[in-house]
């Protein structure tokens, strides 16, 4: 059985308005603006702790919001049951939860819930979609597996073949690459386009600006839970912006086949008139 969404419609499949979260008097999120469109894949940048993970957990459900709207197919989400919601939205967490006592094959079918009539079992077109998304995912020859005694990198390809077996119109990914090696990333990200260019619209919250840049159609910026720019990947990520928001040098260059961004040390002049590297966060984007 092939996997395939339902027909893509005219508007944004799903879109955030003016979007707040706070903690006490802490703002964590402030007035954030999205949209997810069928077949494009939006990527939610910036350093850590600047809100990319909470945006995804308000968008799902997980968060209530402390003010503004998620609109699922035209209706304030609010307004969408649990189910239906299921039914168009899959969510990939940065941290695959473990399932106990479940093979690799039940944690995938799991996507399958809301699809199914209560108390009825699994079809042989739900198992045929399990068994091709596990395929997708490279996933396969872990379907017997206790889910508990997988790697991180394993369980992270489990549960994204979980999210194709939900086949949604919306997909949330929280990191996608997380704990996977360079091949295996580099696999998912391909899978990210692949599911995009079937119809499905993506949101991908993801650290890597390299791979953001040459995965994304789109990218959102965040700094400090607002909105620091949105648009066009080669349009949003100059130089100035990613010194101001990541405290690193950048440039793009332009190769044969692709373009790409190098990243570099900010200088600044030291007390004693010699230049010393800083940087403003980690350099691991």
């Amino acid at each position: 059985m092939s996997w395939a969404p339902e027909p893509a419609v005219t508007v944004a499949d799903l879109w955030t308005s003016e979007l707040r979260y706070r903690i006490n008097a802490t703002q964590i999120l402030g007035g954030v603006d999205v949209s997810v469109r069928s077949g494009r894949v939006t990527g939610v940048l910036g350093p850590n702790g600047s809100g990319k993970s909470t945006l995804l957990r308000l968008i799902v459900g997980a968060l209530p919001p402390s003010s503004g709207h998620v609109h699922l197919m035209g209706r304030n989400v609010a307004r969408v049951s649990r189910r239906e919601r299921a039914r168009r939205v899959a969510f990939v967490e940065q941290e695959a939860r473990a399932e106990v006592d479940l093979r690799v094959r039940d944690v995938v079918l799991l996507g399958r819930t809301p699809h199914r009539p209560a108390f009825s079992g699994d079809s042989a077109a739900d198992l045929d979609l399990v068994e091709t998304s596990l395929r997708r995912t490279g996933a396969l020859d872990l379907a017997d597996r206790e889910f508990t005694t997988l790697s991180g990198g394993e369980k992270q390809r489990v549960q994204m073949a979980r999210a194709l077996a939900q086949t949604p119109r919306v997909l949330l990914l929280d990191e996608p690459t997380n704990h996977l090696d360079v091949a295996a990333q580099l696999q998912v990200l391909a899978l990210v386009r692949e599911v995009a260019a079937a119809g499905t619209g993506v949101l991908m919250a993801i650290h890597d600006l390299a791979h953001a840049a040459t995965v994304c159609d789109d990218v959102l910026v965040l700094d400090a839970g607002v909105v620091a720019a949105a648009g066009p990947p080669r349009e949003v990520l100059t130089p100035d912006l990613i010194a101001a928001v990541y405290g690193v040098r950048a440039e793009w260059v332009d190769g044969e086949h692709a373009s790409a961004l190098v990243f570099s040390p900010l200088r600044v002049a030291g007390p004693a008139h010699t230049d010393r590297a800083i940087l403003a966060e980690p350099f691991r984007l």
